[in-house]
């Protein structure tokens, strides 16, 4: 399992995040996807210094070499002795994008799942690449996914028959991130028990 950050570094709730993952039996790695602008970020979410901290990073942020950045990183996850060799992407909020634009632009990939993807509305034009099996799950009240963003992201995926779309009434954003300020037990809990069957399944 590649597991892909938020603005917020690689971080508390990330390497929770690992962890648990690590119990349901995966290999579970977290990249530094701002190695190149500031390595070693790690973030408070409930701090608003490193909040702006993290969102000045989000957006000076290369996507295009981030996508490069996860493919080796797949690659490398792949070759280590305790791995099948088979490799998932799991990502939240802009790891989700992430995840989102790697398995558009990278076959190397086995399942991918995405948690609340910004921005993910401006590439469904690249919808088409996504050959591996996709989970999404997003935040119906999702103050930075408008609900005519999540129209178009489902509407762009509703013809595939390797994407699933699931949708959380009166969640916000980040629902299921540890110790955040819109955490909610029994949503997050749905989530990733659809999550973990999902990743079973598709990585057994």
């Amino acid at each position: 399992m590649v597991v892909l950050q938020e603005l917020f570094g690689v971080n508390t709730d990330i390497r929770a995040t690992c962890d648990e993952l690590a119990t349901q039996g995966f290999v579970a790695v977290a990249p530094d996807l701002f190695w190149r602008q500031e390595p070693g970020v790690d973030l408070s979410v409930t701090s608003d210094t490193d909040w702006q901290h993290g969102l000045r990073l989000y957006q000076a942020y290369d996507r295009d070499a981030g996508v490069g950045d996860i493919r080796d990183t797949i690659d490398a996850a792949g070759k280590l002795s305790d791995c099948t060799g088979k490799v998932a992407v799991l990502g939240y909020c802009l790891g989700a994008l992430m995840a989102f634009l790697t398995a558009a632009r990278h076959g190397g990939v086995d399942a991918v799942v995405a948690y609340h993807g910004g921005d993910t509305e401006k590439y469904l034009d690249e919808t088409g690449g996504i050959r591996a099996p996709l989970l999404m799950h997003l935040a119906e009240e999702d103050e930075y996914i408008s609900k005519p963003a999540q129209a178009e992201i489902k509407a762009a995926l509703a013809s595939k028959p390797n994407a699933t779309v699931y949708s959380y009434p009166g969640q916000n954003h980040a629902f299921s991130r540890h110790n955040g300020r819109h955490y909610n037990a029994a949503a997050a809990a749905l989530a990733h028990n659809r999550t973990y069957e999902f990743l079973h399944q598709k990585l057994q």
